[in-house]
């Protein structure tokens, strides 16, 4: 069984499943440092891959780029049958201002589609909001609001406490909620008897 970590790149997909697991895991600035799907045993039955990170990636070409993209989506659609649990990891802090840039462009947002991809694909999507820290903490309720709009799911985002995780894998803060959600995501699933390597 897996759990999969997916995302843009630069959203701090490994962070998060460093924070998860207390594995060192390869982490940079710049986008685009995992570019392989990166799989990390939990146990005999549980792993956790870190799919590359899609959109734009330093020194990868546009091509390049789009066979990583090909790649992820047809690992989603040959292995969900596999995946107890789907993660898709969101930069908080720049989310808005991207999926605006996508739609004057007259195009879905990456992030948007990604999630669209994994509901249609019925792996109930866990959207981990990362990079809480840099948000003022008097804006990430309505940053969370708009996010959910763009998501296509109706605000405030409190309601969606079973798919919206606020983190910040920096500080630590929410990293406990995602343990739980997922956790309780394993108990919904009959699949108990992996809790144990989490």
């Amino acid at each position: 069984m897996e759990i999969i970590i997916s995302g843009r790149s630069n959203v701090g997909k490994s962070s998060i499943v460093r924070e998860l697991t207390g594995k060192k895991v390869e982490i940079g600035k710049r986008p685009g440092v995992t570019t392989d799907f990166e799989r990390i045993k939990l146990g005999k039955k549980l792993n956790i891959v870190d799919l590359p990170g899609f959109g734009y990636i330093s020194g990868i070409s546009h091509k390049e780029q789009e066979k990583i993209k090909t790649e992820i989506v047809r690992y989603l659609e040959n292995n969900k049958d596999q995946i107890i649990c789907a993660i898709e990891v969101i930069d908080t802090s720049s989310f808005l201002e991207i999926a605006e840039r996508w739609k004057g462009r007259d195009q879905i947002p990456v992030d948007v589609e990604l999630f669209s991809f994994l509901q249609e694909l019925e792996l109930e999507p866990i959207l981990v909001a990362n990079k809480i820290d840099k948000i003022s903490s008097s804006k990430l309720d309505e940053t969370l609001d708009k996010i959910c709009i763009e998501l296509g799911l109706d605000p405030p985002w409190r309601q969606w406490l079973d798919i919206i995780v606020p983190v910040s894998a920096k500080t630590g803060k929410g990293i406990d909620n995602l343990d739980k959600l997922l956790r309780q995501r394993f108990q919904d699933a009959g699949k108990e008897e992996l809790l144990r390597y989490l």
